[in-house]
């Protein structure tokens, strides 16, 4: 290679319109030699004569051009001897001359009609020729050949909004005659506005999303801050509640003893005073009993005459009696101890993990849901559906109202059960009577062997206890759990999250089989969409 270059100037083999190393070399009759798309194109230019590029010699028809095998070979010698500038070049990212043969120049445009791109040098004679000024000329770009219409060889210069695609300008007035036209330039504008807009609203939905991020770790520190505080006071207060609990303790254990002394004086005065008497008292009956003693009637007699009989100086005892109510402090007591129990189970039940031991599985039964009720197969999620189901009309099956019971009943003992109720505005939950009344209209109320509570507007939360009880609580629960005490007739419900307790009824006298009761209520148009969902009880013992 470096022998043939030696020999013979790499200019005998530069095409003289696109000064580079043939591509497919074509000797023309007047022994010139031309790339045969350079030599193409620029005869293409021409209608009637066509002559030389270089000597300008004219041929009345378009001569037959064939590639010449013995220059294609030594030119591809020369392109091929300096291979590692060219690729060193390319590396760069930027689109490179394809005309130099020595150092790659970058490249300043790319021609559509030659497929080829020119650095500054090169591209002068697309400046100057007046055949070559016609060509289209772009930004430098690689792969060329991706740019040329396939059907019509010729640039791809169009785009049809209709069918989306690149066009050249046959297409436009074949395939595309009715459809809207415009230039690449057009369109490229068009989308970079439509790209900007998108840009713009992602990057508004990326700082709303980092607000929104910022906010939630505003809130994070917010809560952590309330948390800290509420631990704090929670320890000031439950202390000082102690120690307060702990003082009257003393107090009332002081008061208690005191009274107990002055009883025990007031005792001691009237048993001295009692002993007193029962000493006149066994004096006298001492003298009668020696008056007694004589046999001799005369001398009984006679003894009895002289006796002085005086009734002792004692006391009416029958009204005096000892104090003792004043220990009846039990009833206070036991007030105080249900006022204080009944206030920290609505913050926080204590006794909440020890009910959850008395967890039961329990399964939703379809026999008894209303039709328009939808059960998941596992027997745990139920949600009101949009259609009625065809179902047969049982006995047990709720007909009008949106309800539906457990398969599991309970007559005694004691059981527990929690259900989700997240993200619903309107829900029943509690414990029905196995004998209650499943057709029509259906009051809940303990009377009629339901106990129940209810939310409503995703805010109200009612016991249906009859009259209902408005329930004021601190927040609205996701998870309810229930529990039930059959013996002892208990219902209450808890707020699972924070373990509070809701409400409870109690004092009640079972009779039946208790099964629990749901009622997801109505969709109401998808805000309530969400199913009533029994949970596993997760506890920690």
């Amino acid at each position: 290679m470096s022998c043939a270059r030696s020999m013979l100037p790499e200019e005998n083999f530069h095409c003289s319109i696109c000064l580079s190393v043939f591509n497919k070399p074509v000797s023309i009759p007047c022994g010139h030699n031309f790339c045969y798309e350079c030599i193409t194109s620029y005869w293409d230019t021409t209608h009637t004569v066509f002559h030389c590029p270089l000597c300008k010699q004219e041929f009345y028809s378009r001569p037959m051009l064939r590639v010449n095998h013995v220059i294609a070979d030594m030119a591809e010698k020369f392109k091929t001897e300096k291979p590692s500038s060219s690729a060193e070049e390319a590396g760069k990212g930027n689109v490179l001359c394809g005309v130099c043969t020595g150092p790659k120049h970058e490249a300043l445009k790319s021609c559509l009609v030659c497929l080829v791109s020119y650095c500054e040098t090169h591209l002068e004679p697309h400046l100057r020729i007046s055949a070559l000024k016609k060509h289209k000329l772009i930004h430098p770009v690689e792969n060329l050949e991706s740019r040329i219409c396939k059907t019509h060889d010729e640039p791809l210069e169009l785009f049809c909004r209709v069918d989306q695609m690149f066009i050249c300008e046959s297409c436009k007035t074949s395939d595309h005659k009715n459809h809207k036209i415009v230039t690449l330039e057009e369109e490229a504008q068009l989308k970079k506005v439509q790209l900007g807009t998108e840009k713009k609203g992602a990057d508004q939905m990326i700082e709303d999303r980092q607000q929104k991020i910022h906010e939630i770790q505003r809130s994070v520190g917010v809560s952590r801050s309330n948390a800290i505080k509420a631990q704090s006071y929670n320890t000031h207060v439950m202390t000082a509640v102690l120690d307060y609990i702990k003082k009257c303790q003393a107090e009332l254990a002081e008061v208690i003893e005191t009274k107990q002394k002055k009883n025990e004086t007031v005792a001691e005065d009237f048993i001295k005073e009692l002993e007193g008497e029962i000493m006149q008292i066994k004096q006298k009956s001492l003298q009668l009993n020696q008056v007694s003693l004589a046999s001799d009637p005369f001398i009984f007699l006679e003894n009895f005459l002289s006796l002085t009989i005086t009734a002792p100086q004692v006391t009416d005892w029958s009204d005096v009696t000892l104090n003792s109510d004043q220990f009846t402090v039990q009833g206070a007591l036991a007030k105080l101890e249900t006022l204080i129990t009944r206030e920290i189970s609505m913050l926080c039940d204590p006794d909440l993990k020890k009910k959850q031991r008395h967890a039961v599985d329990v399964t939703l039964d379809p026999d008894t849901a209303n039709p328009c009720l939808t059960v998941s197969e596992d027997g745990k999620q139920v949600s009101h559906g949009d259609k009625r189901r065809n179902v047969p009309n049982k006995p047990e099956r709720f007909d009008r109202v949106l309800n539906i019971l457990a398969k599991e009943g309970f007559s005694s003992g004691k059981f527990y059960y929690e259900v989700q109720v997240k993200d619903k505005t309107q829900w029943d939950v509690g414990v029905v009577n196995q004998s209650i009344n499943r057709k029509g209209d259906i009051r809940l109320s303990p009377n009629n062997g339901y106990w129940t509570i209810w939310l409503r507007k995703g805010h109200e939360l009612t016991a249906n206890a009859g009259p209902a009880i408005i329930l004021d609580v601190r927040e609205v629960p996701q998870k309810v759990g229930v529990f039930v005490d059959c013996d002892e007739g208990e219902v209450s419900f808890y707020n699972v999250d924070t373990k509070a307790k809701i409400f409870s009824f109690t004092g009640y006298n079972f009779t039946e089989k208790l099964f629990p009761f749901f009622s997801p209520c109505s969709n109401d148009g998808g805000k309530n969409a969400a199913p009533l969902i029994i949970t596993p009880v997760k506890y920690n013992n």
